[in-house]
């Protein structure tokens, strides 16, 4: 699949945001850990959680999508070993490894796949796991976990702030007679949704927002109906689509997700923002550079949006590092915005300086990740002629509907399937 887009129009009008993606993981896995039905609203609809779907089915998981809506029944977990093909394509897959062991004792995985942006390790996971006296076997990319020892109580630090690997450590810690402290909690958005989620299935979840939690095993939990934070990076990514194209954008549904880590950063660049209740309104001046953008742990600007604020800063007059010390193959997509005329270099695979103002020109370009491809999509909209962006499916892993989206802001864009 790819898409051809016209670039030069200014984007103006009124989208409403889809749910955050990165939510969806652990919160679907939270939703193995009863037998009673849980339904989570505000999906997005994208390719990763229809391949989230096939693998809860593989497990003999009872699962219903209607729209933005989810039900998913697990009387049973029929089968305790994820498939290795599509764990392969799917790196979100791996939260679904402690709601597994939590609910059967033991469990049987592959390393998953997803973006080449990074190294990517499971370390933090599998030392967790060790951490709550879980048993590992591994043979290469291949793991099985079990218990093998009665359940004690447990503290953990983790060496590294990872995400996931705290997503599975709460959801291998909630059912159980035993305490489990987990320490150096990283704090985004997507890991309170799961916290907010367990809790009203009747978890005992304390410190939710800080970077210790301390779990007091139950012994069982029942369903719920949740509703899935907003995609903040979503709305910063179409934020910088208004900017550079000199639009103005107002994006409705907004929940109480703090967007200070995000509109903070892109304050600087020119970019203004009116909150309501539940819409924010963007509209930009004169772009400028700022010294340095650095991502980093929420509430930090998201690493996810680094590759469209490189976007931005071609579009902002003067020079800005960029800067993400998280993955070392983020940068590595900045030689196809070279190509349609951006002035940057890369100084490390960490660094970027970006000279602006750049005058884009359309290409036919390859989309390496999820987030780099986007990014392909804001310059497209800014260049001058044509791009054609090929491998667009991977996009549509991770933005609900960017071509009906744009469209409706005015952008000349087209989903060509191949």
């Amino acid at each position: 699949m790819k898409y051809k887009v016209i670039g030069g129009h200014r984007l103006s009008g009124t989208i409403r945001v889809s749910g955050n993606k990165n939510s969806v993981f652990p919160c679907v896995a939270a939703a193995l850990l009863t037998e009673e039905e849980v339904i989570l609203e505000n999906i997005s609809d994208i390719s990763d959680v229809e391949r989230l779907i096939e693998i809860l089915k593989k497990l003999g998981v009872e699962v219903q999508k209607s729209g933005p809506t989810l039900k998913i029944l697990a009387r049973e977990i029929k089968n305790t070993s994820l498939p290795k093909d599509l764990m392969g394509k799917l790196r979100g897959s791996m939260v679904l490894v402690g709601a597994i062991l939590a609910r059967k004792n033991k469990v049987h995985f592959y390393h998953p796949g997803g973006d080449v942006i990074g190294k990517r390790s499971i370390e933090t996971h599998l030392e967790g796991f060790k951490g709550l006296g879980v048993n590992l076997k591994r043979e290469d990319l291949e793991f099985r976990l079990n218990y093998q020892e009665d359940f004690k109580d447990r503290a953990i630090f983790f060496l590294e702030a990872s995400v996931t690997a705290t997503e599975n450590l709460i959801l291998a810690s909630v059912l159980g007679k035993r305490d489990v402290i987990l320490k150096n909690c990283p704090k985004e958005p997507h890991i309170i949704d799961l916290c907010k989620m367990l809790t009203r299935m009747g978890a005992k979840i304390f410190g939710v927002g800080t970077d210790a939690l301390k779990i007091s095993g139950v012994e069982k939990l029942k369903g719920v109906k949740f509703r899935i934070g907003i995609d903040y990076v979503e709305v910063g990514t179409y934020a910088v689509a208004a900017a550079i194209t000199g639009g103005r954008l107002t994006i409705s549904g907004i929940d109480d997700t703090d967007l200070d880590p995000i509109f903070e950063p892109l304050k600087r660049f020119g970019i203004h923002s009116d909150f309501t209740k539940d819409t924010i309104t963007i509209h930009s001046g004169k772009l400028k550079s700022v010294p340095k953008l650095t991502t980093n742990l929420w509430p930090g600007f998201p690493t996810d949006l680094m590759s469209a604020a490189i976007v931005l800063a071609t579009q902002s007059s003067g020079v800005t590092l960029c800067h993400d010390w998280m993955y070392e193959g983020r940068m590595f997509f900045v030689d196809k915005l070279i190509s349609m005329g951006a002035k940057i270099i890369l100084a490390d695979p960490h660094r970027v300086f970006v000279y602006g103002l750049s005058k884009l020109k359309g290409r036919i370009l390859e989309t390496p990740d999820i987030r780099a491809g986007m990014a392909l999509v804001l310059a497209a909209l800014v260049a001058k002629g044509e791009c054609l962006i090929n491998q667009a499916e991977l996009i549509e892993r991770g933005y609900e509907d960017v071509v009906g989206k744009l469209k409706k802001l005015g952008a000349q864009i087209e989903r060509i399937d191949v």
